[in-house]
Parts: structure tokens; C-alpha cells; sequence
């Protein structure tokens, strides 16, 4: 029986993006390099601002399905490529390894040694290498393990296994391969599978030919093909925002402290040089400016961009970042007057709070400051690479082969709420001792933590209470907004503006569904007065007591890396999709109050439940 198996287009960047492992109706398959990618079906997408940050000419999607129910069976699309390539019978045990010239056209691998014949499944189990690599085990040498070298070379048959399963064990200790060559029997179960074994990298991904191997002394990890250190990619996106007149720089005071510092004129003699990442680092740190300020300083002075720096041999050069992307984001929403395009459809509105002088209601409108509704937005998402093992560990371009200068993307058309804090009151709550001293310990762990890069990119060089608070505030409301609007949590994003050295404070949420869905209007009438307000206040309310308190309030430190405090499933994370950060860098504390720390709608909270108070005493 002919099937058809499909990605669709969005998917092909996150989650099955390049490298990515593709498990659908029984059977696994590896996304290919765009190398591969068909030449003329490819769709050319447009971000100039994110393919600037990035040094790339462009952005290119993979061909879409022009109709799901009668497409063309033979159209080009995004490759992918079956792994692990080693398959076995559920019937008979027999291993089999699968060679591209035994594909047949609309048909699953069935095995050649049952009648009828079996669909054969693909073994759990792959190497991985911190150097990206991917790779089938091997099975043969797993099953010969316990024997020495000389057995090893007698038994000829590297192709002869059986991937049994025992009745009077269980789990992994209940699976072994064996070897079926006459006069061999070797067999090792699957108990430790999982870890190192001295086993060598392949040096190369699936989709790779044998000649782009290369010799990788990397040690190899042996996972299960769904396992979460499989993959991580490298993913980048930016907003279509019309060109406006954006300032060079936006504090003239930084300015003057970079280009008064003692190692300015050094950095701009020879801002390619090995040492150039080094004179940035003591820079920022003396003076506390940002990759943006650099960049733009360092192009005002040489009269060129910044260029790319290799940080290491083995690492792709990323160099340093391009102009932040926030700064002219920021700008676009906070303008007197919204610049508008097809793509970028802004009108501003308020809370419906004006003359409100009950609370918690006048609290709520002298906590919050301008709100801007996106009617219309789009959204490019670019894929430049992954890590396997860790995400620190070295990137694999998109292009394996490191000859094209273009990156694959999607286009994503939805809608958004934008809403900023009051400046006054925040400046005033980040000068609290309390909440210095708390963030500060977030800080700690955030330079000990091997995000520390990824990070930063996100927060700036330093994290401020204000990103802090914008970021849990961001989550609180897309969980209470999933309520009110009906979009699921997966199906917002967050964007954070709230670097400080910008004068940042505001927060974004938007759609994030790659089809229809993200442009109905549900989430803009849900930032119409007086929907906002009393959605706002729901969230604080919401927000003042969770499931796991007293320990999520009391926490000193939760989730990866403890970059965490009051924050756990059930108060304030989202799908990891949805944050920029990864679930990081949240505390419920700095929002409502808790630990002796001012929270910053803790007034909105004491109010609410005054008022309700009230209103139960009422007759």
C-alpha cells in the first residue's frame, strides 16, 4: 500500500529542521543540509534587518504542498533522509542495514526474510558526538564487546544480527544483539547501552557523502533517537518593521565612555584580529555598552561593518552579533506615530482606565503605560545551525557543506498585543535594595551557567531587574490569555524589550501559529479597553498564589541551571517555543511580592483582595 509521509513548511525549521530527527508512522528519517535542497523550487523570503545580523545575502523556505489532498507525489521538497539506517523485524528479529537502493517509491521497508512481509522499524538507539556529528551504532561491534580481539576477527559476518527480546527480564536489560554468524554467538543485552563505550565517530551526518567525513576525536555518546540533547537549533527571528528614523546610538554618555576608553583606538586599528573579541569583552565590561553600541560605533569609525571573529578553529565563526535587533523593534512600537506597511499594522489604544479613581483599577493604570495593538505582523524565523550533546556545544551550519550564503526560513502572519510599564514607577522599584539583591543572585548563577552567551544575547550584558520582571510579566500573561483568547499557550510567543542601557520596558505577545489561526483577531480584541484591564488583573490575582507554594514562592534557585525562582509548571512556564529564553530567568517573586522582596503589582494585589473583601461584607 502506496502512503504519502509530509513536513509541513514551518515545521521544516523548528522542530525538523536541519539535523533534526523526523519520527512519523513508524519510521524515522534525518532533515539533509540545505546543500541538498532543490535548486529552483525554493522559496525566496525577505528580512534584509535579520539577514544583516546574521551575514547572509538572503533567506530561501522550502518548497510548500500547493494542496494537501492532490499534491504531486514527485514534487522537490525539503530532503530527509531514513536514519538509523540499522532496522529490524518485529516478527523474525532479523537487523537489517537499509541502503538507499533499497528504497521502492510510496512504500515502507518490509523484510525480505518473512512471508508476507513485515514492515521493519528502526532501532532505538544513535551516537552523537559534541561536534555534531550523527551516527548509526554499531551493532556489530556492540555485540562482539565482551569478546577480545582475536574472536572478533574470526566472525566474518558484520551484517548477521538479531535484536532479540527476553521474557524473563524487563526493561533494557530484556533487549541484546546478537550475532547469527556460523560459529559465532556472540550477544551483549542492552542494559548499558546508554553513555560512552570507546566507540569511534563516524565524522559526518547521515545526509553527508563518505568524502566529507572528517577525522573527529570527539567521543561519541550513544542516545536514544528521541532523546533531548539530540538537537538543538540555532534558530533567529526578527519582525518586517518599515525603515524608520532610528538614532545611531541612543545615549551619547555611552558613546563618549567607549570611545574615551584606553583600548578603543587599538580595537578600531584592527577589528578582525584574534585579539579584537578580547578588547570588545574588557570594553563592555568597563563601560557597560552593549554588542549594538559597538557595532555601531566601531561602522561610524571605519566605515565598515563589524566583521565576523573566529572564535576557535573548530567553531563555526559566528563573531560578534549585528546590531540588536530589539533596538529598532522598539522603536517602531513606541514612535509618536506608528509607522504602518501591509506587514505592519499598529494603532494605539489604552487600558479604559482614564478617571478611575476605585481600586485596584486607578493602582493597575498607574502600574501600566502604553499599549499598542498589532493588528497585523509578520515574522521571519531563520534556522543557521545546531548543537548536538549540549547547546554550547560546536555549530553545524544549515549548510554542512559551507558553500552557500543564504539560510533556511519561514514567514509567519499573525497579530499581537504590545504594552509597556509605567517608567517612573519602574526606575523607582529598581532602586529597591531587596529586588537588587535578588536579581543579583540570578546573576551569579547566570555566570556559571553554560548559557551564559546565549543568554546575554537576549538580556544584554547585564541582566536588570526589569528583564526579570517584563519576562515573568510575559509569561503570566500569555498563560491567562490562553484562557481569555482561546489560542493555546504553544500558539504565543513573547518578545522582551527591557535592556536598560535603551531605555527598554515594554513586553510584546503575539501569535506564533504558521497558518490562519494567528490572524482571526481574537488576540487583538482581547487588548481592546476594557478586556486588557481586567485580563491584567486576572493574571496578578492568578499569579499571587500558585499550586506548589509555599516551595515554588520559597525556592532559591529551580530549573536548568537554577536560573530560576518562583517559577515552576504550574505558575509561570510556557512551551519552550514560546520563550525566548528557554524557560529561564523568571521569578513570580518580583511581580507580586514574596521573600521579603517588593513585587512590583504587589499594591494591585493587596487592593484586589481588599476589594473583595469589601464586597463580601456587603449585604
Amino acid at each position: 500500500m502506496s502512503r504519502t509521509l509530509r513536513v509541513r513548511q514551518s515545521q521544516t525549521v523548528v522542530p525538523f529542521g536541519v539535523g533534526a530527527v523526523f519520527d512519523i508512522q513508524g519510521e524515522s528519517f534525518v532533515a539533509a543540509g540545505i546543500g541538498d535542497w532543490p535548486a529552483r523550487a525554493k522559496q525566496r523570503i525577505d528580512s534584509p534587518r535579520l539577514a544583516d545580523r546574521l551575514g547572509v545575502t538572503g533567506f530561501h523556505a522550502a518548497p510548500a504542498t500547493a494542496n494537501d489532498r492532490f499534491d504531486v507525489a514527485d514534487a522537490p521538497g525539503a530532503p530527509y533522509i531514513r536514519f538509523p539506517s540499522w532496522l529490524f523485524c518485529g516478527a523474525c528479529r532479523r537487523m537489517k542495514r537499509w541502503r538507499i537502493a533499497d528504497e521502492k517509491h510510496g512504500q515502507a521497508p518490509r523484510c525480505p526474510s518473512c512471508t508476507p512481509a513485515r514492515t521493519l522499524a528502526p532501532m532505538r538507539f544513535v551516537q552523537i558526538c559534541q561536534a555534531g556529528h550523527l551516527g548509526d551504532v554499531d551493532w556489530w561491534f556492540w555485540a562482539h564487546s565482551r569478546r577480545d580481539g582475536g574472536e572478533r576477527r574470526r566472525c566474518e559476518e558484520r551484517e548477521r544480527l538479531r535484536f532479540l527480546v527476553s521474557e524473563r527480564a524487563s526493561g533494557l536489560e530484556a533487549l541484546s544483539v546478537a550475532c547469527t554468524a556460523k560459529g559465532c554467538g556472540a550477544a551483549r543485552d542492552l542494559l548499558d547501552i546508554l553513555g560512552t563505550h570507546g566507540m569511534r565517530c563516524s565524522g559526518r551526518n547521515p545526509w553527508q557523502r563518505a568524502s566529507e567525513a572528517v577525522a573527529c576525536p570527539r567521543p561519541v555518546q550513544i542516545v536514544q533517537r528521541t532523546a533531548g540533547n539530540l538537537y538543538y537549533p540555532v534558530v533567529h527571528s526578527a519582525l518586517d518593521i518599515p525603515e524608520t528614523d532610528v538614532p545611531v546610538h541612543t545615549d551619547d554618555e555611552l558613546a563618549t565612555q567607549v570611545r574615551g576608553h584606553h583600548l578603543w583606538v587599538l580595537l578600531c586599528r584592527d577589528p578582525a584580529s584574534p585579539r579584537a573579541a578580547a578588547f570588545r569583552e574588557m570594553i563592555q565590561e568597563d563601560t557597560g555598552a552593549d554588542d549594538s553600541l559597538l557595532d555601531t560605533l566601531l561602522a561610524e569609525e571605519t566605515g565598515q561593518a563589524a566583521p565576523a571573529i573566529a572564535t576557535s578553529p573548530e567553531q563555526t565563526p559566528t563573531g560578534p552579533a549585528r546590531p540588536d535587533l530589539s533596538r529598532e523593534e522598539w522603536a517602531a512600537f513606541t514612535a509618536p506615530a506608528p509607522p504602518a506597511t501591509r506587514d505592519f499594522a499598529l494603532r494605539e489604544t489604552t487600558l479604559g482606565l482614564a478617571g478611575e479613581t476605585d481600586e485596584p483599577w486607578a493602582g493597575l493604570a498607574r502600574r501600566f503605560g502604553r499599549i499598542v495593538l498589532a493588528d497585523r505582523l509578520r515574522e521571519v524565523r531563520a534556522l543557521s545551525g545546531f548543537t548536538r550533546v549540549s547547546p554550547d556545544a560546536t555549530v553545524v551550519p544549515a549548510d554542512t557543506s559551507r558553500r552557500l550564503k543564504w539560510l533556511p526560513a519561514v514567514e509567519v502572519f499573525g497579530e499581537g498585543v504590545f504594552l509597556t510599564l509605567d517608567h517612573d514607577a519602574l526606575r523607582e522599584w529598581e532602586q529597591d535594595a531587596e529586588v537588587r539583591r535578588r536579581v543579583a543572585g540570578m546573576r551569579a548563577d547566570l555566570d556559571r551557567s553554560f548559557q551564559k552567551d546565549r543568554l546575554e544575547s537576549v538580556t544584554g550584558p547585564e541582566l536588570a531587574p526589569r528583564f526579570v520582571l517584563l519576562h515573568t510579566l510575559a509569561h503570566l500573561l500569555i498563560r491567562q490569555l490562553s484562557f481569555e483568547s482561546g489560542y493555546t499557550t504553544a500558539s504565543l510567543r513573547e518578545r522582551i524589550y527591557a535592556r536598560p542601557e535603551q531605555d527598554q520596558y515594554g513586553i510584546l505577545v503575539y501569535t506564533a501559529a504558521g497558518d490562519a489561526e494567528g490572524t482571526l483577531g481574537g488576540l487583538v480584541r482581547q487588548g481592546e479597553p476594557p478586556r486588557l484591564a481586567e485580563t491584567l488583573l486576572r493574571m496578578t490575582e492568578s499569579a499571587a498564589w500558585c499550586s506548589a507554594d509555599p516551595l515554588c514562592a520559597e525556592h532559591s534557585g529551580q530549573g536548568f541551571g537554577n536560573l530560576n525562582r518562583a517559577a515552576c509548571h504550574a505558575c509561570a512556564l510556557l512551551p519552550e517555543t514560546s520563550c525566548e529564553t528557554g524557560n529561564s530567568l523568571l521569578d513570580r517573586a518580583l511581580v507580586v511580592g514574596g521573600e521579603r522582596v517588593p513585587g512590583y503589582l504587589q499594591s494591585i494585589v493587596a487592593a484586589a483582595r481588599t476589594a473583595a473583601a469589601t464586597a463580601l461584607e456587603q449585604p
